[in-house]
């Protein structure tokens, strides 16, 4: 048996493969020194035999690496992994999370373009959208979540995209993707869903009709906090868009990061699970406590979303927000009084986080945006970590006493 013919029954193993083999397999393809672990490629540049031969690799007409502002083999290891997770044609990575949304939308959008998305997404997302793209003549119109007639009536004849996450960040809101898939493919629009929050590990938003998944790698597919990037998967003919963009503009994944990513990858459902479980322990236990005044988590049986959640997702994540107190006061007493929980706005850490999110991570909306997506001062977002639940739910107890 040849070498090709080798590397060819592998891939067709590894394509009918569960998630947990493509998450440590996926993608690699070992050098001549027939290292085990992935390599990380520290180079910034390719050396080529001849100069018709750079020429070629330049025009695109012979694959292969030409500059690693968009052709890393490490990078490009991570690209295929988080690809096949995906089930999709094609990934690329950025250099964060908010470069995967920023380059998505300026790859497959132009002037007088419109876009629909979902109020409650990450506030940069909302920044993006209403400061820099507005900019460039592309309109947004935000809408609930859940509320798919909203969806319906936002259309025009404009309308190119469709974005949201789900579950939200912060209050847990699911989405039906399904239903907002063929909204959108009824008009001929793209559905983009951000899968950061789940994971492929949990939810599979292109088998539910999304065409195109972006990720904040730097969350749970790195899953320590070490590293900051990004990903957009889907069909190969959107993907060489972006990937042109990224060619161009330059918002790329280092290949030490690409590394980084790879290495998480190889735990991420075992990670995903455990960060569910202890989420899910925590959110019940807070919900049977005097000075909560309302737990938002999916996994809640009385979570207006919790059966459309449970259809579409494995479980149910490891973000959760709760009120507490009826103002920022309250809340802010709460978290200065933890002890073991990390004050950050980072999340999908194995180290559980603590946040207040109207004077953070969605302090650049106004106070009527907090109020139409339901941040209030007395909100707190917790990502829960790995550590040993009696230990987090005492100081969560901690918090409590405070009040």
């Amino acid at each position: 048996m040849t070498e090709q013919e080798y590397l060819a029954e592998r891939q067709a193993v590894l394509a009918e493969a569960e998630l947990d083999t493509q998450a440590v397999r996926a993608g690699q393809v070992r050098t001549s020194e027939g290292e085990h672990a992935e390599p990380i490629f520290m180079t910034s540049s390719y050396v080529f035999s001849t100069a018709s031969e750079a020429a070629a690799r330049f025009s695109g007409e012979q694959p292969g690496n030409v500059y690693s502002r968009y052709t890393n083999p490490t990078v490009r290891t991570f690209e295929d992994r988080i690809a096949a997770l995906e089930g999709a044609e094609m990934g690329v990575a950025t250099a964060s999370g908010m470069a995967a949304v920023l380059s998505t939308c300026i790859a497959l959008l132009e002037s007088g373009d419109h876009i629909i998305c979902s109020r409650s997404v990450f506030g940069t997302t909302t920044v993006l959208l209403n400061k820099y793209l507005a900019k460039l003549g592309i309109s947004t119109t935000f809408v609930s979540p859940i509320d798919a007639q909203e969806w319906r009536d936002a259309i025009s004849p404009n309308t190119k995209m469709l974005m949201l996450e789900t579950p939200s960040n912060p209050l847990s809101e699911i989405a039906d993707i399904r239903a907002l898939a063929d909204i959108a493919h009824q008009h001929d629009c793209l559905l983009v869903v951000d899968n950061c929050f789940c994971t492929p590990a949990l939810q599979l938003p292109l088998a539910l009709g999304a065409d195109i998944v972006v990720h904040s790698a730097t969350k749970y597919l790195d899953g320590q906090g070490r590293s900051v990037g990004g990903a957009v998967v889907g069909r190969r003919e959107q993907m060489n868009e972006i990937l042109a963009f990224i060619r161009t503009a330059g918002p790329s994944m280092s290949p030490f990061n690409a590394w980084v990513f790879l290495k998480g990858l190889e735990t991420l459902r075992l990670r995903m699970l455990a960060h569910s479980s202890n989420a899910l322990a925590l959110a019940m236990w807070l919900q049977d406590q005097r000075g909560v005044v309302k737990v938002y988590y999916s996994g809640l049986p009385d979570h207006p979303q919790h059966a459309l959640a449970a259809s579409q997702q494995k479980a149910f994540g490891g973000v959760l927000s709760f009120e507490v107190g009826s103002d920022q006061d309250a809340a802010w007493r709460f978290i200065d009084a933890t002890r073991l929980v990390s004050i950050t706005a980072n999340l999908g850490d194995t180290k559980t986080t603590i946040v207040h999110p109207a004077t953070t991570t969605h302090s650049r909306l106004t106070v009527e945006q907090r109020r139409e997506t339901g941040i209030a001062d007395n909100l707190i977002r917790v990502s829960v970590g790995l550590e040993d639940f009696e230990d987090l739910r005492k100081d969560m107890q901690r918090g409590l006493d405070s009040l």
